[in-house]
């Protein structure tokens, strides 16, 4: 699959959460510039990867081809109610083999959650696109990534071999941005 490409997308607290307590992400970590950004991204993606309390609510939503992460099937299955998506539990079937199954042979694959389907990708992404909300806090919530906040994000995807190479401005007043980590050269 030399010409698939996988990017990673989530907005976070100062503490590194992305959602609350009751795997909610809530209103105060959603900014306008933020969701311009992801909408925009996921809208040019091929198909989109996440686990089953992720989802991006869009208008295109429907429209998008998606692999669901799941431990309810062995392996790979169809999803019972979405023709566009495909279930896949990485215990029974490889990435590849859940991509031959949804049809997607090519492209950029966008993975949005949660944080041990971000886990699954260490290693293979080509850029994880970090967005940080550093006026919010999440006291108690989930964390983007096993091992936070016990280490930094950032330290969690230098140690998967990323390098931060810019970062850009999403919402002044609320000083959200997004922070593209790539593979170190």
């Amino acid at each position: 699959m030399s010409a698939l490409r996988i990017e990673g997308y989530v907005i976070i607290s100062a503490d590194g959460m992305l959602a609350n307590s009751s795997h909610v992400m809530p209103e105060t970590l959603k900014f306008e510039g933020d969701q311009i950004f992801f909408n925009a991204a996921l809208d040019v993606a091929d198909i989109v990867v996440h686990g089953r309390n992720s989802f991006e609510d869009q208008p295109n939503s429907p429209r998008r081809s998606r692999i669901i992460v799941t431990r309810s099937v062995v392996s790979l299955a169809p999803h019972p109610d979405n023709p566009k998506a495909t279930l896949w539990n990485p215990a029974g079937a490889s990435f590849e083999q859940a991509c031959d199954r949804a049809a997607f042979r090519s492209g950029t694959a966008a993975v949005i959650g949660g944080p041990s389907v971000f886990a699954e990708f260490f290693g293979r992404y080509d850029t994880f696109w970090l967005s940080q909300a550093p006026l919010v806090r999440l006291p108690g919530g989930i964390p983007v990534f096993p091992g936070v906040p016990q280490r930094s994000p950032e330290d969690v995807l230098r140690t998967s071999g990323l390098q931060a190479c810019g970062k850009r401005v999403l919402d002044e007043k609320a000083r959200v941005t997004v922070t593209a980590w790539q593979k170190a050269a």
